[in-house]
C-alpha cells in the first residue's frame, strides 16, 4: 500500500465514521420532507383504490391483501441507507455507481489529506509537485484526484 493510498483510506474511513456511513437503513421521514406533494398523493391515490377495493363484491374480502401490499411496498420509502465509501469503489463502474453516485469525483478532498500528502516524507517530490499542479489549476481537489496522482506516479 503506497503513503498516499494509506492517507486516502484513513480519510475515507474517518468521513464514514463521521458521516455515519454503515449501509445500515435507518428509519427516516426525510421522503415526507422532500417530496410532500408525492407523499399526499400517494395516499391519496391507495385511499381511491380502497374505496374501490371495499365497494366492489369481488374484492372486498381481499381489503386485507391491499393494506399488506401497499405497506409492504411503500415501506422502502421511510428507510435511508447511508453506503460507506470505500477505496477500492475509485474509478469503478459498476452496479454501485447506482448505489454510490460517482462520490469520487463529486466530493472535494478535505484539506488536511492534502496537508498531510505535503508533509509526508514518504511521498515522493515528483507526486508533491503534481498534487501543487493540481491545486494551482483545479482550486479545489476530489478523491479521484488525489487516487489519479497516486497512479500516475505508478
Amino acid at each position: 500500500m503506497t503513503e498516499i493510498q494509506r492517507l486516502l483510506t484513513n480519510t475515507i474511513e474517518q468521513l464514514n465514521h463521521h458521516e455515519k456511513r454503515d449501509n445500515r437503513p435507518r428509519f427516516s421521514i426525510s421522503f415526507i420532507r422532500r417530496y410532500p406533494g408525492l407523499f399526499v398523493a400517494m395516499y391519496a391515490g391507495w385511499l381511491a383504490t380502497l374505496v374501490v377495493v371495499v365497494k366492489s363484491p369481488t374484492l372486498e374480502d381481499f381489503v386485507w391483501l391491499h393494506v399488506g401490499l401497499f405497506v409492504l411496498l411503500n415501506g422502502f420509502f421511510f428507510f435511508d441507507v447511508n453506503p460507506r465509501y470505500r477505496y477500492e469503489d475509485i474509478d469503478l463502474l459498476d452496479f454501485r455507481v447506482c448505489y454510490n453516485g460517482e462520490w469520487y469525483n463529486t466530493r472535494d478532498v478535505p484539506g488536511e489529506l492534502i496537508s498531510n500528502i505535503q508533509a509526508s516524507s514518504q511521498v515522493s517530490n515528483q507526486q508533491k509537485d503534481l498534487l501543487a499542479k493540481m491545486l494551482v489549476n483545479k482550486k479545489r481537489l476530489t478523491f479521484y484526484d488525489i487516487y489519479s496522482l497516486d497512479n500516475q506516479a505508478s
